[in-house]
């Protein structure tokens, strides 16, 4: 009997499995994209790769999305976002109550009319809790005595660098900003999330921040950046 040669030269062109003595071109193997090197094989379809490839990489699903979710993930976006869910299940008794937060957002200055508030709208929309310095510093009070407030209370960080961002770091111009991201950093729960610029623009300014890994918007849209973070932080 002839044997398949799938394991040797593959059928990942229709003149391979046309060559193949077992298999002699058949239709039934068009729908697979070949055998791997440890001898398994995998369905491929234009459906499965075109959203293989929308996400930039091998799909994931984390263990905290919830059931029925239509969030797609990268198995890199999984590994990144894992040790901060971790973070988030040890900080699960913290108390509820308007002053506390899922989630701290840090922003540069000229991005709260724009990014900042497009992010902080989006979570809000999908029920994640956020303090944004826009609504939660009232007139007259300390600025940086609310920022760590806000940042006491609530359960992770994230800081939304773009170009705007970078040009303060870079500039010295930080401010307050600068004041948020260092206690962030001391506290090991900050996610980045790249916004209309890159992670190497990031390193070349903050080596530190850009060695962090976090999501980024040239992946994916903000909606989807936001829904990850709002199962990130969900009970």
């Amino acid at each position: 009997m002839a044997r398949c040669t799938a394991p040797v030269k593959g059928h990942r062109t229709a003149s391979g499995a046309a060559d193949c003595p077992a298999c002699g071109g058949r239709s039934r193997y068009s729908g697979y994209s070949g055998y791997g090197g440890d001898g398994s094989y995998s369905r491929s379809s234009s459906s499965s790769s075109s959203s293989r490839r929308s996400v930039g990489g091998s799909v994931s699903r984390p263990r905290w999305s919830r059931a029925g979710s239509s969030v797609i993930y990268t198995t890199a976006e999984v590994t990144t976002l894992t040790p901060f869910r971790e973070i988030i299940e040890k900080k699960a008794s913290i108390p509820s109550g308007p002053e506390f937060r899922d989630v701290f957002l840090c922003h540069a200055w000229d991005d709260r009319k724009d990014a900042a508030q497009e992010l902080h709208d989006l979570l809000e929309s999908k029920g994640v809790s956020v303090w944004f310095s826009e609504k939660d510093v009232a007139l007259g009070t300390s600025l940086l005595r609310e920022i760590d407030k806000g940042l006491a209370k609530s359960r992770v960080g994230i800081v939304l660098v773009t170009p705007e961002f970078l040009n303060r770091l870079a500039g010295e111009r930080a401010g307050i900003a600068e004041k948020e991201l260092s206690a962030l950093l001391a506290r090991d729960q900050l996610i980045p999330i790249v916004h209309n610029t890159t992670y190497e623009a990031l390193r070349d300014i903050s080596p530190l921040l850009g060695s962090r890994s976090g999501l980024s918007t040239k992946e994916d849209t903000m909606a989807n950046v936001a829904a990850k973070l709002a199962e990130l932080v969900a009970s």
